[in-house]
């Protein structure tokens, strides 16, 4: 007997597919300190008009992330604040969160998404830590 009878639902590929359509007619915004709502989600970082970064804000909100780079470009040099742009969604649930996430890195492929851009990393600066191309590419201002 053949199996082409079967039928399996693919829940990651449909939440996928609708996830996607609904962030590409989302509104794309310019990235300023109070961009975004204090809710969860997930954010996409153009810079130029290309998609370079994606994010979600699972255990803080979309407001403090998105305002967080922010400050993070304004303090860098070869890019300015004025030529980045971002759209986001609120979703609810970590679960969906996380699945958002996801999807949009493989969608998208995003430049900066391995660079060091959206690091927390402890230690960033110490003897022995190695350069990430982000601050290579995007040194800080001398203050």
């Amino acid at each position: 007997m053949c199996d082409q009878h079967q039928f399996f639902f693919e829940f990651d590929k449909a939440y996928n597919q609708q996830l996607i359509e609904k962030f590409e007619a989302s509104p794309e915004h310019p990235l300023t300190p109070e961009v975004a709502p204090s809710r969860k989600g997930v954010y996409a970082l153009y810079h130029r008009g290309k998609l370079v970064y994606a994010g979600k804000a699972l255990n803080t909100t979309l407001a403090r992330r998105l305002a967080e780079h922010y400050r993070k470009i304004t303090s860098r040099q070869n890019i300015e604040v004025s030529e980045v742009s971002c759209r986001f969604l609120t979703i609810d649930g970590d679960w969906f969160v996380r699945a958002a996430e996801d999807a949009l890195i493989q969608h998208y492929s995003p430049l900066w998404q391995k660079s060091g851009f959206g690091s927390h990393v402890p230690g960033r600066g110490r003897p022995g830590i190695r350069k990430s191309q982000w601050d290579i590419t995007y040194p800080p201002k001398n203050t």
